[in-house]
């Protein structure tokens, strides 16, 4: 890690050292002739116990590696919900829970489809998943729980949810035909979690990607850590290289000579571009902020997956566990030809009573918790400045429970009503003492929905503040090769470029658009130098 700079100057500036920010920084410093410059705000992540194991993620929610990004007044939802954005070197994949799953075929054609992102499908972009580095397994038998494994066995029997034993057996077997590569639209099993069963720690996109490469092992990637990127700089409309703020206080102006790519996630990017005058021009103007491009989708399309709780108490659980959250149900209740599961629930082994407690309810010593969540919410939101400072961190208003069909809100009291069958449900019935939220005299459609929404939180996965999209669509902030429309020498590699939601996690599928995109930024670079002999 570099604390000086030998040097200002580079063939690539990477901002953000997060899940998308490690896989580029990775695989474009495989080629000796590319030099790379890796900018992450926060510290190094290899010798933070409390990031490295990750059953200790609920330590790290609010505290020194959490940008602790608050949501503004939710008129139909919860407006106290703490949206946790990493701190620390491996971004979101050092903070939060690893779940692993592919995106589902019609989440990546819909984005073509619906939203001209050629080049996104399917069938182009699967294979991607076929290289990740990180270890990614289901749960290992010595860490699997046996309150999970009866509210497996139940799940199965309240809903007819077939056993999965791998939730991306089909990837990995889609070659193959037959039964093994089939999608499935129902299940409930084990995740799949991206960690090395044997000392229980992470294997996020910092350890599989960069901490091989670290200290001087390739020299071409020089990493700056604590170091906070407050402006990209712009020589008419050329990216040229941004200017950062060390940990000590001095600013330093750093240029590319090829492009600024931008891995700050879908609450940063978006917000770097805005302080750097590209935006809607109204808010710039109102901010006082020089309008340098006139982009007006950016901010826009603030997705995210919102969840409700419910809450049992129990008595003392068992303790194997990888990180309290080890298992998944996904159900599919529309019958409207829609292959993909249309509600999913998390289970916690641990009182997750935050939003509960607010509104009054008991927090138990023990507890079991079922999280019914929205896999593709209609809601739509907004992200935008409230003052030019960089100081000041940008509003985000998630707009919960807003979609005129009210169908956010309808999926969550359905997801209500079928955890309450669940835990009717024997062996998981005879854990649990009495349910604690809602309560069992909460029962009429109109206040569960009450409850659910005034209960709700995020899965955190905010997304889709730079959506990608095609030349027709004027929302649209990047194009299919992720360049910032009307800009050169800039791209957006993160969740802010989804211009949908994927039904399930988002992490892999964030780590796959990186892959595809460090092909992308590969091939301009090789199209547009004299170094291509070697290739």
């Amino acid at each position: 890690m570099a604390t000086s700079l030998e040097k200002t100057e580079f063939d690539f500036i990477i901002v953000g050292g997060g899940t998308a920010g490690c896989v580029l920084a990775n695989r474009l410093t495989e080629d000796p002739n590319i030099s790379v410059l890796l900018i992450e705000g926060g510290p190094d992540d290899r010798n933070l116990p409390e990031v490295l194991e990750l059953r200790r993620w609920l330590e790290l929610l609010g505290g020194p590696l959490d940008y602790g990004y608050t949501t503004t007044e939710q008129p139909r939802g919860n407006s106290h919900i703490l949206h946790s954005r990493a701190k620390v070197l491996g971004g979101c994949s050092s903070h939060n829970t690893l779940i692993c799953f592919r995106p589902f075929p019609k989440d990546l054609d819909e984005w073509v489809s619906l939203h001209g992102c050629v080049g996104w499908d399917n069938e182009t972009l699967q294979p991607y998943g076929d290289r990740l580095l990180p270890h990614i397994a289901p749960v290992a038998q010595k860490d699997q729980n046996p309150i999970m494994r009866d509210w497996i066995a139940s799940c199965a029997t309240a809903t007819g949810a077939p056993h999965i034993r791998d939730f991306d057996g089909w990837a990995k077997h889609r070659h193959e035909g037959g039964e093994m590569g089939r999608v499935w639209k129902e299940g409930v099993g084990w995740l799949s979690i991206a960690y090395t069963p044997e000392d229980g720690k992470r294997s996020s996109a910092s350890v599989a990607y960069v901490h091989p490469i670290m200290d001087g092992r390739r020299k071409n990637l020089t990493i700056l850590l604590e170091t906070w990127v407050d402006k990209l700089l712009l020589s008419g409309k050329r990216a040229v290289g941004v200017e950062a703020v060390l940990k000590s206080g001095t600013r330093l102006t750093l240029k590319a000579k090829h492009e600024v790519l931008l891995c700050a996630g879908a609450v940063d990017s978006p917000r770097l571009l805005l302080l750097s005058g590209i935006g809607p021009r109204g808010q710039l103007e109102e901010l006082g902020i020089e309008v340098k491009h006139d982009l007006p989708g950016i901010g826009e399309n603030l997705l995210d997956h919102p969840e409700s709780i419910l809450m049992w108490e129990t008595d003392e659980l068992p303790k194997e566990t990888v990180m309290e959250s080890d298992a998944a149900l996904f159900l599919k209740r529309d019958q409207d030809g829609d292959p993909r599961p249309d509600i999913m629930y998390h289970i916690y082994s641990i009182p997750f009573a935050d939003n509960t407690e607010r509104l009054g309810y008991p927090r138990p010593q023990h507890a079991i918790c079922m999280t019914p969540n929205i896999p593709r919410p209609l809601s739509r939101g907004r992200l935008y400045l409230t003052s030019a400072d960089p100081k000041v961190k940008p509003a985000l208003d998630f707009r919960y429970f807003t979609d005129p069909e009210d169908y956010d809100a309808r999926c969550i009291v359905e997801g209500i009503k079928i955890a309450r069958k669940i835990a009717a449900t024997a062996p998981f019935s005879s854990w649990l003492k009495k349910e604690i939220a809602p309560g069992p005299h909460v029962t009429s459609d109109e206040d569960l929905s009450e409850y659910g929404r005034k209960a709700a939180h995020t899965v955190y996965h905010p997304a889709g503040t730079c959506k990608m999209g095609g030349k027709d669509d004027k929302l649209a902030v990047v194009d299919p090769l992720l360049r910032v429309r009307g800009l050169q020498g800039v791209r957006v590699v993160d969740a802010a470029i989804f211009p949908q939601m994927v039904t399930a996690n988002p992490m892999i599928t964030v780590l796959m658009v990186a892959e595809r995109a460090a092909d992308l930024i590969k091939a301009d670079y090789y199209r547009n130098t004299p170094v291509a002999a070697h290739i």
